[in-house]
């Protein structure tokens, strides 16, 4: 919980009366549920390529939204006119089309019990609204940024990123629910790029996407390190542009946070979402090989891996004091000592499912816009530190033959989650728990059971970060939602190593 407040822009704005309006409608109309969703997201972003800037964008998504439960089946409807009859209007038209999706429904909707929430506050945990800064410092920044980075002999080119994000959301239902939230996150990053002899690559910064503020940039408490990071990149790349390829086969690797987080995010977090396992999601974003008679028999991971879902995590991107179904969000466990226990649920697979989380919701429904329903979304997935565990040097230590894998690239996995490859910004060789230059052209191949069984040991509290994205995709029409995955330094034994040249060929 931030000491900052709510947005004084925000709260002016006539959510209760509307709210109020439209669940009174509703009620009327006779319906077994319905909740009213009010929101203001402002999302401002800036670029800038070898000094210049390229582009400074702002945009606003303001509108409201109310979905009902009918006659068994759900109705949903939307608007952006900010007055009481709009209100009432919109709740006519979810109670409209849930009539007609009755006619549908085969299985009629129910949702979990939750507690009432009366009218409390949440806002998330930073320093600085970056939104309240002005857009020519923070371009200054990116191009200083970009200035520096092409001081380096290596790099032809540089550019740099922010993206940042403030969204305010007002909920209330029938039960007497009534939330008010305000969370911030932004997203900076760089790049530089150059040519080798027979190669172009590039090396960006691994800092990660936060739910902070200005201060993440601006040297404030948890601020990244910036210049230490602009100072080393050109070398890192010079390196690169020189290195060897990748010589095939077998190998023990030693994973960063900065590349594990996405492995994460594709093999468990994706995998563990009730929605995917059930088949609700087959048709754009896949289904699950973790099926739901897997739970509390699939050994997903060696002893050493403990997963949690977590929406409370400060600074996470998917942290949020109560979700969109009015539920006040949770940590739970997703693996257990290697062991398969829990999914990421909302309120209706919360019903429909009694013996997960006691039967209630864990917190995990959102919706990106006033304009679309809330689905089942991906909280802040983590696999544990050890307490007192290794050290990333103790982890390297233990490696006879292998790599030391750090920041993220590309990526491939199956619409199961199950058979994957992912490649890395910097792959260094491992001899005789001694770590060596980098190689090139490296990505590692397993299926997401052999790969999870296969860790040995996860590092110390010390080696445990944040890393995550803003960009998940999922649902039709499309939704997309940031998400945090923390992890520890880790050591896997015996991963298929793949040179992705020589693959290119086949």
């Amino acid at each position: 919980m931030s000491a900052s407040r709510l947005d004084p822009s925000f709260t002016s704005l006539p959510y209760r009366h509307l709210g109020d309006a439209a669940l009174t409608r509703a009620r009327e109309l006779g319906v077994g549920h319905a909740d009213f969703r009010f929101e203001r997201v402002r999302y401002q972003s800036l670029t800038v390529r070898d000094g210049v800037l390229q582009g400074a964008n702002d945009q606003e998504d303001l509108g409201f939204a109310v979905r009902v439960i009918h006659r068994g089946a759900w109705g949903f409807a939307s608007g952006v006119v900010l007055t009481p009859e709009e209100a009432v209007r919109v709740a006519e038209t979810a109670v409209a089309v849930a009539r007609v999706a009755a006619e549908m429904t085969s299985t009629p909707v129910e949702i979990a019990d939750e507690p009432v929430h009366a009218d409390v506050e949440w806002v998330s945990s930073y320093d600085v609204n970056p939104l309240d800064v002005a857009v020519a410092e923070k371009a200054a920044l990116l191009i200083d940024w970009t200035d520096r980075l092409r001081t380096g002999a290596a790099v032809d080119h540089a550019s740099a990123h922010l993206l940042q994000v403030q969204e305010n959301k007002y909920y209330a239902d029938l039960s007497g629910t009534r939330t008010t939230q305000q969370r911030v996150r932004l997203h900076p990053g760089f790049e530089a790029m150059g040519a080798g002899a027979d190669t172009f690559d590039s090396m960006a910064s691994i800092a990660p996407p936060v739910g902070r503020g200005w201060e993440y940039l601006a040297g404030g408490t948890g601020a990244w390190d910036w210049d230490g990071e602009i100072e080393e990149v050109p070398e890192l790349l010079a390196e690169k542009l020189k290195a060897p390829s990748v010589e095939a086969g077998t190998m023990d690797l030693v994973i960063h946070p900065s590349n594990l987080w996405l492995t994460i995010h594709e093999s468990v977090g994706h995998a563990t979402e009730l929605d995917r396992a059930l088949g609700y999601e087959a048709n754009y974003a896949g289904t699950s090989f973790a099926r739901y008679d897997k739970l509390h028999t699939l050994q997903y991971g060696s002893p050493v891996m403990n997963v949690t879902g977590d929406r409370t995590v400060e600074h996470g991107l998917a942290t949020i004091g109560y979700d969109d179904e009015g539920v006040e969000t949770q940590s739970w466990d997703i693996v257990k000592d290697g062991l398969f226990v829990g999914y990421q649920l909302d309120r209706q697979m919360g019903l429909m499912h009694p013996e997960l989380n006691g039967g209630r919701s864990n917190g995990c429904a959102y919706a990106d816009s006033p304009g679309h329903i809330p689905i089942q979304r991906m909280a802040n997935v983590s696999l544990q530190a050890a307490p007192g565990g290794p050290s990333t040097e103790e982890l390297i230590s233990r490696v006879e033959r292998g790599l030391y894998v750090v920041g993220d690239k590309s990526w491939s996995i199956d619409m199961q989650r199950f058979n994957f490859q992912f490649t890395g910004q910097r792959f260094y060789t491992i001899t005789d728990g001694e770590l060596g230059g980098q190689v090139r052209d490296a990505a590692y191949q397993a299926t997401t059971t052999e790969f999870w069984n296969s860790m040995e040991a996860v590092g110390g509290p010390e080696t445990w970060q944040l890393g995550g994205a803003f960009n998940c995709g999922k649902a039709q029409p499309g939704q997309v939602a940031a998400v945090s995955h923390g992890c520890p330094t880790s050591l896997f034994r015996g991963v298929r190593i793949l040179n992705t040249t020589d693959e290119a060929g086949h």
